[in-house]
C-alpha cells in the first residue's frame, strides 16, 4: 500500500445520497494500488444507464470496471491481488439481485463474509443503511429491510472498519475507541 494506508476491509454505510460512494472511491483512490471497482447495479432503464455512466465517468480511466450482479464472491476472490484494492458498490443492490434470482440470501451471505478472511488485497464495501426510516408497509419491503440489516451486521463483523457517512461526513464506528459500556 504505497500512499496511504487502508484497512484490509472496510465497510462504508449511509443513506440514499449520503456521499458514501464518493468517500469510498476518495478512499481507494489515496493508496496509489491498483483499482478495481465491482458495480452490483443493473441498468433495467435509462436513468439507470445514465446514474451508472456517470459514476463510471466520475471515477476515470484509472479504475478497471466488473459488473457482477449476483455471484460477488467469486470475482471478489478473483480479483483480490496483494497490489490491488477492490471497491464493491453496492451491497445493498447486490442482496436486491440475489431476491429477484431467488438466490439463499442467508449462504450467499456467509460466503462473502468468509470470503473476506482470504482476501489478498484491501478492499472497501459501501452498503446502504436502510433501517433509519419507517417501517415498509407490505411484506417483501420489510424482509429486504430485515435482510440488508442483518447482512449489515454480518459484514461489519469481518470488516477492520466501518465508517458510516451522513450528508458527506464520515464517522468512524469501527475500529471503537470508546470504552465498553457495562449496565
Amino acid at each position: 500500500m504505497t500512499n496511504k494506508s487502508i484497512s484490509r476491509a472496510t465497510l462504508v454505510l449511509g443513506g440514499a445520497r449520503s456521499g458514501k460512494s464518493r468517500f469510498a472511491e476518495q478512499l481507494v483512490a489515496g493508496t496509489g494500488m491498483d483499482k478495481v471497482y465491482i458495480a452490483t447495479g443493473a441498468a433495467f432503464d435509462a436513468e439507470m444507464e445514465n446514474r451508472i455512466a456517470a459514476h463510471r465517468d466520475q471515477r476515470g480511466p484509472l479504475w478497471r470496471t466488473i459488473e457482477e450482479q449476483t455471484d460477488l464472491t467469486s470475482v471478489l476472490q478473483r480479483e483480490s491481488l496483494a497490489n490491488t484494492v477492490v471497491l464493491v458498490d453496492c451491497l445493498t443492490l447486490w442482496l436486491s439481485n440475489l431476491y429477484f434470482a431467488e438466490k439463499d440470501i442467508v449462504a450467499e451471505t456467509a460466503c462473502l463474509c468468509e470470503a473476506v478472511a482470504s482476501l489478498q488485497g484491501p478492499c472497501v464495501f459501501v452498503s446502504n443503511e436502510v433501517g433509519m426510516g419507517i417501517v415498509p408497509e407490505n411484506r417483501l419491503s420489510r424482509s429486504f429491510r430485515d435482510a440488508q440489516g442483518r447482512l449489515n451486521q454480518d459484514i461489519a463483523k469481518v470488516c477492520e472498519k466501518v465508517v458510516f457517512v451522513a450528508a458527506g461526513l464520515p464517522m468512524v464506528l469501527k475500529p471503537n475507541s470508546q470504552p465498553d459500556i457495562k449496565l
